[in-house]
This record gives structure tokens, sequence and C-alpha cells, in this order.
């Protein structure tokens, strides 16, 4: 029934081809047969109070448009033979684990082979524990601000869901945040202006609303829906209709993916403006996505939100004129912004015959807004745009935060490297390079800390991709393993822009005074480097992370260094760390519940004292210490570590931190790094893998905490201003 519906639709279409050149069209559903939509609405977690109103209205939009419509909270709905005499299935702000293994690969197979799924807003809070899911709805939902006034971008003039839309919509709803941003796999519709609403979380790249092809099928999904009025709102409900329709195979829809920013370039369909003047969307068989950017005349513009033109050095357009030609001119910020270049269009002979142009582009100040194009030329049509590119040259990094500090183990050794045998890989009685006492396996293996040009060297690079730009290195006394490698390590560090803070661990015969004799030792022996991390912030002092610090009862020895050195008692208990210079928590599970984490920032603000409360994304040791009744805290596929910084950014939570340390880059027996972990570790051994981490997988995977934790660093920097 599917397959033959669209074949009908791929006929009536190639009747109409001709007339649908002659005008800019809305896609409609006048040729599609009469069908089934099933909407489905279980929930086993919230439960929206919409969701009578939801049902009552895609009931009233079938009634109107030809199709029929079965509600059911029943799952036992999901088996190939009954989906098979549905066209769509609506997840209608379902929650939780809704379907068993049966169900789901009912479900999957239905979609995978043509038919078609629609999510609306709780639907992104299902299905957890099946990691395709996330695939067939675009992305996981993360959190929410209180419902709120917000302002949607309108990132597709042509789909049936977003095509009555204006360049923007100011409504009110419940916005959604997700645990990862999809635009690299769907096509985005709508956006959200995070400038105009409180408690946006995505960085200024915020899809609300997408579509995409799911194998022979099609998805769609938007996050508006939470609130009873929607269903009401004759636009949500037009957005509703287009997305089933569009689900259904009812009407045709470019869904390829917009694709993802990236330092090689920028690329857009020119029809995908976000706000014009004069010109329309014109459709063409041979564009790219099937429309172009027409009916241009002289003094027409067009402006894209999403892309800035900061950075660009070259602009590329293909076009096509049956007309008589003219110049795009690239500006910035507005249609009469400053001019970047200019790119000169020639007849092509005919609207399908297609060219390319090409200008370099002067630098736009950063910050100096998004990409405008305005046409010049004679009199009548002067050409149509079909997709144009950006082009970037590949910057240098960014510095990393030095507001952000990772933890450092440089303890681990190997036979054939410095340490000569194996070091800490063998914890908890494991037999390395296969067995190790690691609930995770190191994408580089059990590595040596004395390798520098290749272990040492590769985790700078992913320290500086993470964001962060301190390491707090794990020392363990004078003469020790760790104190021996320093300076190799910080030599490292220094190459990539990475600067170097202590961690002072309890070694054996630690006191207060042999800590302040540490101090000294450190600054005298490596105080020169350019790797040595100093504060400007507070008078260029030096940092010391006490592992530990409740060990020791008196630290009144600390006075000898408390105008060079910042030295952080690990406690929230504010009554002992007095002499110290500041506070952090180490803990890779109290983050969780940010216990104490207010008061202790809000002492450390008024009495000085830098805070650094410790966030991680899991904690497991079982493999590293058998037996152990520790806690443990499950990554959550990265929702553990996003609750962690969202407790030390809160201020009514955290305590408004100076630096947020990071536990670990790779403490590998705590299950607590964020250094790539192999995503096919050796078999038979039971290691876990990051695998789902963010929406990611196989070896996109791996680097998937270092990301998402170059994000949150982004993030904090924003709010340290």
């Amino acid at each position: 029934m599917r397959r033959s519906r669209i074949r009908r639709l791929a006929c009536a279409a190639a009747l109409a081809l001709g007339a649908a050149l002659l005008s800019p069209a809305v896609p409609s559903a006048a040729a599609a047969d009469p069908y089934q939509v099933l909407v489905f609405s279980k929930t086993a977690g919230f439960r929206h109070d919409s969701i009578p109103a939801g049902i009552t209205a895609i009931q009233q939009l079938g009634a109107a448009n030809d199709f029929t419509v079965t509600a059911t909270e029943d799952a036992t709905a999901f088996t190939p033979q009954n989906l098979a005499a549905y066209e769509a299935v609506v997840f209608l702000s379902t929650t939780g684990d809704v379907l068993n293994d049966s169900q789901q690969s009912a479900l999957k197979r239905y979609v995978d082979g043509g038919g078609g799924f629609v999510g609306v807003h709780a639907a992104a809070d299902t299905e957890y524990d099946w990691p395709e899911y996330e695939d067939l709805v675009g992305a996981w939902f993360q959190s929410h601000p209180a419902i709120q006034e917000a302002r949607l971008t309108t990132e597709d003039h042509v789909h049936p869901a977003t095509a009555h839309l204006d360049d923007t919509w100011t409504r009110t709803d419940e916005w959604y945040n997700y645990r990862s941003n999809p635009r690299g796999d769907v096509h985005v519709l709508q956006s959200l202006d995070e400038s105009s609403y409180s408690g946006g979380e995505m960085a200024d790249d915020h899809p609300i609303t997408w579509c995409h092809p799911q194998q022979d099928g099609r998805s769609f999904y938007t996050g508006l829906g939470h609130t009873i009025e929607s269903f009401a709102d004759p636009d949500f409900r037009q957005l509703l209709l287009g997305g089933i329709q569009y689900a259904a195979g009812a009407v045709e829809a470019d869904c390829s993916s917009t694709g993802e920013p990236g330092p090689g370039g920028d690329s857009a369909e020119a029809e995908a403006y976000t706000s014009s003047s004069g010109v329309q969307i014109a459709p063409h068989a041979a564009a790219s996505g099937g429309a172009t950017l027409g009916y241009i005349d002289h003094g027409d513009w067009a402006g894209y939100a999403s892309l800035d033109p900061a950075g660009a050095t070259a602009f590329t357009a293909r076009v096509s004129s049956a007309g008589a030609g003219g110049t795009i001119e690239v500006r910035a910020g507005s249609a009469t912004g400053p001019l970047l270049g200019s790119a000169e269009v020639t007849p092509t002979g005919g609207w399908d015959t297609f060219t390319e142009v090409t200008t370099p582009l002067t630098a736009a100040a950063p910050g100096a807004g998004p990409l405008f194009l305005r046409f010049t030329g004679g009199a009548g049509a002067l050409f149509d745009v079909d997709r144009f590119t950006l082009t970037r040259t590949p910057a240098t990094e960014d510095e990393g935060s030095l507001g952000v500090h990772l933890f450092y183990y440089p303890w681990y050794g190997t036979p054939q490297g410095p340490a000569g045998s194996w070091r800490h890989w063998q914890q908890g009685g494991h037999t390395p390079p296969a067995s190790i006492g690691a609930d995770l396996y190191p994408k580089l293996g059990p590595y040596d800390s004395g390798d520098i040009a290749g272990a040492v060297d590769q985790h700078m690079k992913w320290v500086q991709r993470s964001g962060a730009g301190v390491i707090v290195y794990s020392w363990w006394g004078q003469g020790s393993y760790e104190d021996g490698l320093a300076g190799d390590v910080m030599d490292a560090a220094a190459r990539h822009g990475i600067e170097v803070a202590w961690h002072i661990e309890p070694y054996t015969g630690r006191t207060a005074a042999s800590v302040v004799d540490d101090i000294a030792y450190l600054e005298g022996k490596f105080g020169d480097h350019p790797a040595f991390y100093r504060d400007a912030a507070h008078g260029d002092r030096n940092a010391y992370y006490v592992f530990e610090s409740l060990r020791i009862q008196d630290w009144s020895a600390l006075d000898a260094v408390k105008d060079t050195a910042i030295v952080l008692a690990q406690t929230t208990d504010t009554t002992k760390v007095a002499h110290f210079g500041g506070i952090y928590t180490y803990d890779g599970i109290a983050g969780a519940t940010a216990p104490g984490w207010k008061q202790a920032g809000d002492y450390a603000k008024a009495n000085g004292l830098v805070w650094a409360p410790s966030v991680a994304p899991g904690y497991i040791d079982d493999r590293a210490v058998p037996g152990n009744t520790t806690p443990t805290l499950d990554r959550a596929d990265g929702a553990s570590y996003d609750r962690q910084w969202n407790n030390a950014l809160d201020p009514a939570i955290g305590g408004d931190p100076t630096w947020v340390s990071v536990t670990s880059f790779n403490e590998w027996h705590e299950g607590s790094s964020i250094e790539p972990a192999a995503s096919d570790p050796p078999p038979g051994h039971g290691y876990e893998t990051f695998e789902g981490a963010y929406g990611k997988t196989g070896a996109a995977a791996e680097t998937a905490y270092l990301d998402r934790t170059a994000y949150w660093a982004d993030r904090f920097e924003q709010r340290r201003g």
C-alpha cells in the first residue's frame, strides 16, 4: 500500500511539473488516496494533559484531509501485520519505555520498509534503552525551562509543514533542549532563537522541528505541542498536518540533511532563506533540492540567520539565468551591511542551465551578523540561485578555557616503555594488555605515561579538543615516578597550549609542612616553564589541589605560601578549609546531586577563595576493585555528565564556581575518564564502551565526552564573560 501510493504520487508529480515550474507552489495532498494514520500516546513517565486535545486535533485534520485516525495506547498494535494498514504512525507525547523488543522491531521494520513516523513533543522523551529510536526521532530530550514565549526561525519555506509560516514565529510552549544537536543528520525546518527566551542550552544552534528519510521511510519531529492551546492554533495545526502528510508519503518534500557547518565550508540551499525581500522560491527539476531562489529583481535580497560570514574567504554559487544576469553581493548583518564580495552572473541560456560563479571575500568582523545576499542588475528577472557555499580557511584551534581543569594521571606503565613493567593496568589482579583493571578500555590500549611522543602527545591533542586549558597533574611527592615524568609531560602540554596545575596526592609521610616544601620544590623546578599554570585573576598564583586534605587536621603551615599559591582543600565542609585558598570536591558521583555545593560556593565567594566543584561523566570500578561496595554512577549516554555540569553552572545549585574541575581525563580504574575509550575492546572481558553517548555510535562515540566537554567549557566561558 505504501509503495503503490508513492508511485501514483510520482506519476501525478510528473504530469504537473510543467505547470509547477510557472509559479512557486506549496506541496498539496490533493493527488493522494485516502489513507490511515495510527496515533500512539502511551506514557510510562510524565503524562501530558494535552494528549486528548492532540488526538482530537489530528482526527479533525484527518477528516478534512482524507485520512482516518486510529488512536491507541495499546502497544500490542505494533506488529508487522497491523502496522501494514497504516501510512504513518504518530507518537503523541509518549514518554518512557513504551514498547517491548518485538514491538520495537516491528516499528523499525515498518518505517525502514517505507512507512512514516511522526514524533510530537515528548516523543523525544521516549525509549531511552533503544538506541535505534534516537536515530528514528532525531534526538533525545535533555531538559526544559519553564513554559514561556520564544521566537522560532523558519529555515525551510518549502516543506508543507512550514511553507505557511513567516520568517519568524513567536509563540508560547515548553521548549526542549536535546542531548545532541541533530542538524548533521536531519533536515532542520525550524530552530529556536535562544536569545528570545531563558533556558536554552544548545549554544545558539537549537533545531526544534525537523525531518529526515529513514531508509525507505520518512520521519518528522516537532518539539512543539506541550500545551493544550497548541492544538487549537491554526499555524501549529498546519505544521502538524504537513508533517503527517510528509511522513505518510501523501506529499513530496526535500528532507535531505541540512548539514553541519565545518571548517571546510558552509553550504546552503539558497531557497532556505530566513528573511527576504522580493524573492520567491521557484521549483526546478534540475536544481539541488528541486528548487531555487528565484523571481529575483534588482534590489531584492535574502538573509540566512544560521550562516555567519566571519572567517569566510570565498563565496561560490550555482546559478542559472534566462534573464538579464547581474550581481550577487555578499554582505554581513543586513542587506545594506558591509560588502564582503560580489559575484557576476551572466546569462546561461535557460533557467535549467546551471553554472558556478565565485568571488573572494574580505574578512567580516566577528559579530558583524549573519549572511545576506543582495541582488543587482538590469530590468526584469535577473537570475536564479541554487546552492551556495562559504569557504573557510581551517582555523587554528582556539585556546582552551583556563577555568576548566582536567585531572590527569601520568602513573601508567608497560614492560616496553620507560616504566619497564606494568604499572596500574594490572590493578585488581588483571593480566594486561587484554585484561586490565578498568571497566572501559583505552582507545590507545594500555599505554605508558612515559611515551611522550606517542601517548602523551595524543593526550594533549585530545585535551585541546576538549576545550579545557589546564590539566591537574597527579603528583606523588618529590622523587616519585610521576615527578620524574613531569618535565616531559609539561613540554608536551606546552606544545599544544595546555597549562599544568598540580594534584598533591596522599604520598607516604605527607604533612602540611611537606606540602609547603613541595610547593617550593615545584615552583623552583618548573616555575619558569611555559606550561606552569598561574591564575592571572588571582595574582598570578599557581594552583595545587590537595587530595584527601581531611587526613591532616592542622594546615596552618599553608599561611607561608598564601601569597604565591592557591591551595585547594577537598571538601565542602567549610569548617575544614582554614588556611586554604580554595575548595574542590573531586567526587565523581556527588556532582549528580551537588550536596553542599551552594554553601561551599557562597562561602568561597564571601571569603575570597577559589571554588572549583568537580564534575564527572560517571563512576564504576568493578574490575579495578573487585567486590567494592562503593556506589556507581551510570553515564546514561551523557545525561549524568550534563546533569553535573548543569548543577555546577546553576548559581542556585553550584554556587557560582571560579573554575570547574573534571574528574577525570584518564583515571581508568574509576571509569570516570573522558579520554577516548575503544569502541571495539578485546572481547570476552565485559568492557563497557561510550556507545550511545550523545547519540554517537561506533568510532564516533569514542570522542563524545571530549566534544561534550568542549561544549560545556564554551558555556562556562560565556558565563564568566
